[in-house]
């Protein structure tokens, strides 16, 4: 049984579902319903046409579950007839799912677990294994949003940019057991642009394939995180990064600036320098004032704040600092950071220190925890 092609043909045979006038829940069911079958007998009766046998079982699935259903008679007469059995239109209905499971409805988690069914093809299983979550807490999560978009026809879609987004809140949440999710949304990116011809979606596959060259470097043997200017950058996948360049350019040329365009130049300009010290920390800000004009969010200004303290010092860094709200997120961690720059280290290891307590994630606690010591065995 090949899996791949199973997983392939799902986003597809559910679009086709939804289009002849299945809802959201009932489409996906079908399907899933027409995958059990598909690997208890293709391997002794393969079909001629895989997705056109995908598109009638599941068809049949769905209007059985209709008609079985007393209280939603009324809904069977707002679909068609079952279609006859044979080729299926080669129409790619694909590129509607990726907006459908981006409705403007859904909230960015409901939207990712459901890209992640719908479109990735991923079961509540792995989908619940990669979030470390109970099968059944994940279940209940994508019923929920499979019931928000339930009725949602494929007019009324989420746009590019939500798409995006929720395709980058996928890769975000990093890999962990038998799914590796930053893998899954660089695969979803490599389809959604071969079925979309526009630079942010280039731009947001640069700079996954830029941010996941890195990976193999991000932490030490035993967990612990490693910082970008301690990696060691022979690791670094190079491939990675110069396929994210070549894509960067191409988007770039095309003079619709967006901003994960401008995130995939300052990750190119990081990975284009043999050091940390070698780094066009210059270019950089500049990146991060462009990225600033494009989005009002306020962690790119803390970002620039670091790229300004390597332009032009910890003290430009920190001026920059103090113009913004002290309740960001590390906006401690960098206050540490640039104070540990301009020579102050009591005060830099007691806001390490304050940084650990509001950290995140346990790695990242540690990681700060040990900055603090550092720095306090440093001053004995």
């Amino acid at each position: 049984m090949d899996e791949s092609l199973l997983r392939a043909l799902t986003p597809p045979v559910t679009a086709i579902l939804v289009r002849r006038g299945a809802d959201f829940a009932g489409a996906e069911d079908a399907v899933q319903d027409a995958l059990v079958e598909a690997v208890r007998t293709w391997d002794e009766s393969p079909p001629r046409d895989p997705k056109a046998w995908l598109v009638t079982v599941a068809w049949r699935r769905f209007l059985d579950a209709v008609r079985s259903e007393s209280a939603r008679r009324g809904r069977e007469e707002a679909v068609d007839d079952e279609p006859e059995p044979g080729p299926v239109s080669g129409r790619d209905d694909t590129l509607q799912l990726y907006f459908l499971c981006a409705h403007p409805s859904l909230t960015p988690a409901s939207a990712v677990v459901l890209t992640l069914r719908a479109v990735g093809g991923l079961t509540t299983r792995q989908v619940a294994r990669a979030y470390l979550v109970p099968e059944a807490t994940m279940a209940q999560r994508i019923s929920r949003a499979k019931r928000t978009v339930a009725g949602v026809r494929l007019d009324a879609p989420g746009d590019v940019a939500t798409v995006l987004r929720v395709l980058y809140l996928v890769f975000n949440e990093g890999y962990s057991g038998d799914v590796d999710l930053a893998a899954e949304a660089i695969r979803l990116a490599r389809q959604l642009r071969v079925e979309l011809d526009h630079p942010e979606v280039s731009g947001l596959l640069a700079l996954m394939l830029l941010h996941h060259a890195r990976r193999a470097s991000r932490t030490a043997p035993d967990g612990s995180l490693v910082p970008l200017a301690q990696q060691d950058r022979s690791r670094w996948d190079t491939d990675a990064i110069a396929e994210g360049v070549a894509l960067l350019q191409a988007a770039l040329a095309q003079d619709r600036l967006g901003e994960f365009q401008a995130q995939a130049a300052i990750a190119a300009l990081h990975a284009d320098a043999r050091s940390a010290e070698e780094t066009d920390w210059v270019q950089v800000v500049e990146w991060y004032d462009e990225l600033a004009a494009l989005t009002d969010n306020p962690l790119v200004l803390l970002n620039r704040a670091v790229a300004l303290g390597e332009a032009d010092g910890p003290r430009a860094g920190l001026a920059a600092l103090a113009a913004l709200d002290e309740s960001l997120p590390r906006y401690t961690a960098v206050e540490a950071h640039l104070r540990e720059r301009d020579g102050d280290l009591a005060t830099a290891a007691r806001l390490y220190a304050v940084a650990a307590e509001r950290a995140d994630s346990l790695a990242e606690r540690d990681h700060l925890t040990r900055q603090a010591a550092r720095l306090n065995s440093a001053g004995r």
